[in-house]
């Protein structure tokens, strides 16, 4: 399988950005990626999100061609971060008004 090129920083759109976001799960995924120190990079099945885990894949692939994660893979597992200084320096204040939303 070919790898899928992530948006750059500029080709991160705000419509996908609050399309990724109004799910539930995939929102609960930034905020608790929100609360960890910068750069801390999460398995997929650490959020314990209560769903399969083919809809699970399905959510992170959402988030991560959205522009707010980054995916690395070691083999039979997948490390998520949160994108933060990229959607930060894109939209401003965005992070804390999801966090705020809570």
């Amino acid at each position: 399988m070919a790898e899928e090129k992530l948006p750059t920083r500029d080709e991160i759109e705000l419509d996908k950005v609050l399309s990724a976001l109004a799910d539930p799960h995939r929102r609960q995924v930034v905020l608790d990626l929100m609360e960890e120190p910068a750069d801390t990079e999460r398995t997929c099945t650490s959020f314990g999100l209560p769903i399969s885990k083919s809809t699970s894949t399905f959510h992170f692939r959402v988030l991560r061609q959205a522009g707010l994660t980054y995916d690395a893979s070691y083999g039979n597992r997948r490390g998520v971060s949160l994108r933060r200084d990229d959607i930060e320096a894109r939209f401003p204040g965005l992070l804390d008004a999801i966090a705020k939303s809570r």
